[in-house]
């Protein structure tokens, strides 16, 4: 590796194959354990497996990578000529996955600044190509981080679930606002807050639900130059129509990526996930 800074992320960034190659992202991978099989994300268990599962009522959990697993990608990056990295991670608030790269960077070989983006998905992934620009044009640690951060200010994701129930058995929402939804029979639109996800707006049905997910983002994307990633989990169809729907109505669109989030996120959302991520440039 010949620039200075290097990237280090976690799988839950779900950026494209082509673009962590591109630049040099090493990605960390977080695991899913469906009954008493641990599979790391991304390689060893599809979006496609963790959906039957779940629907199968299979037991799902996830866990963080552990700080020995960190400690070895940052050795790796410092013995390819890495001087410094910046490592950037989903919400604290959600996982223990900053922890663990916490931790780790207290030995590892060269300076490391990990950053809590309290982000997931390309909400996390649009701040690492972010990071990874600057680390290329020879950046310091410092304008690395700072680039980052400026990414993660403006950056904002939204999300539409058929049901609040796989956030409530995971504990990423409180009992109390998964069965208000229940009750109501509603269907909750979600956004990540201060690395939170918070209940936004509360919709009588599914497509009046995506509907609304639209004009959000579209709100929110103005009319600047832009980043927009559409993520699903077995909703491709709602995910391709949303993303030709976002492209027509969005005049500064740059890049625009739909894909299927992994397991670690699946088993958290469910089948039927919808989700817009809105990154400024």
């Amino acid at each position: 590796m010949s620039r200075h800074v290097a990237i280090v992320t976690d799988s839950t960034a779900y950026l494209p194959p082509q673009a962590r190659e591109r630049h040099a992202i090493t990605t960390v991978p977080l695991t899913v354990v469906i009954g008493d099989r641990a599979l790391e994300e991304g390689t060893e268990i599809s979006a496609r497996s963790l959906a039957e599962a779940l629907q199968k009522r299979r037991p799902v959990t996830t866990s963080r990578p552990s700080p020995e697993t960190f400690a070895e990608a940052y050795r790796e990056a410092a013995e390819a000529g890495a001087r410094g990295i910046v490592s950037l991670h989903l919400s604290a608030e959600v996982s223990g996955t900053y922890d663990a790269a916490v931790l780790a960077a207290k030995d590892a070989p060269v300076p490391v600044r990990v950053v809590d983006t309290r982000m997931v998905g390309m909400a996390l992934g649009f701040c690492a190509l972010a990071a990874a620009e600057v680390a290329e044009a020879d950046g310091s640690l410092d304008e690395v981080v700072a680039a980052a951060e400026k990414r993660v200010a403006g950056t904002s994701a939204y999300f539409y679930v058929d049901t609040l129930d796989y956030l409530r058995r995971g504990g990423r929402i409180g009992a109390a606002q998964a069965l208000l939804g229940s009750a109501l029979a509603v269907k909750p639109l979600l956004e990540l807050d201060g690395g939170r996800i918070e209940l936004r707006e509360k919709v009588r049905t599914a497509s009046k639900a995506i509907a609304r997910l639209e004009e959000i983002a579209v709100e929110r994307a103005g009319s600047g130059a832009v980043d927009i990633a559409v993520h699903h989990l077995s909703a491709p169809e709602r995910a391709a129509v949303l993303a030709d729907r976002l492209r027509e109505r969005i005049p500064g669109i740059e890049e625009l990526h739909v894909s299927e989030v992994g397991a670690v996120i699946g088993a958290h959302t469910g089948p039927g996930l919808l989700a817009v991520v809105v990154s400024p440039r």
